[in-house]
């Protein structure tokens, strides 16, 4: 039996090229900036945790291999966020530390948005997790805009 080809009904044309490509390369930029943000936003996260951040513990918390982290950790301490001790943890730098406050403040403006909307606290959890980043920062001002008002 011949498959069915379903037409797709757009409320407007396609954009330009150039335009429609835009979206595209800032997804393909974010892609390529989320494993390090989510690697400084961890680190940030256990060492305010009160504890190290060494690498067994973002291995297990990550759901990655150790020498996954280790090749991480070396990528992030070529790009000054991290600094590493022998025998200790890993340590952010002033830049890292940077990097951490604005993925943490773009997850928890997602995350208050999404459980605004209703999204259980979980579910928001994790969808922030890959939505923080994605999303430009005037969505972001537009979901804080949105919070504000009364209901």
């Amino acid at each position: 039996m011949p498959a069915t080809r379903r037409t797709i009904v757009r409320d407007e044309p396609l954009p330009d090229a150039d335009i429609h490509s835009e979206g595209f390369r800032q997804a393909r930029a974010a892609q390529r900036g989320a494993l390090v943000e989510d690697y400084v936003e961890l680190i940030a996260d256990l060492i305010e945790d009160g504890n190290e951040a060494r690498q067994v513990d973002i291995a297990a918390r990550l759901g990655v291999s150790q020498p996954t982290v280790a090749k991480m950790l070396t990528r992030l301490c070529a790009d000054g966020l991290i600094s590493r001790k022998p025998y200790r943890g890993v340590f952010l730098t002033p830049e890292g530390q940077k990097v951490a406050q604005s993925i943490r403040a773009r997850h928890q403006t997602v995350e208050a948005f999404l459980r605004w909307l209703g999204v259980s606290a979980e579910t928001a959890r994790i969808d922030a997790e890959g939505i923080e980043h994605y999303v430009s920062e005037e969505t972001l001002e537009a979901f804080r805009t949105l919070m504000a008002e009364p209901r």
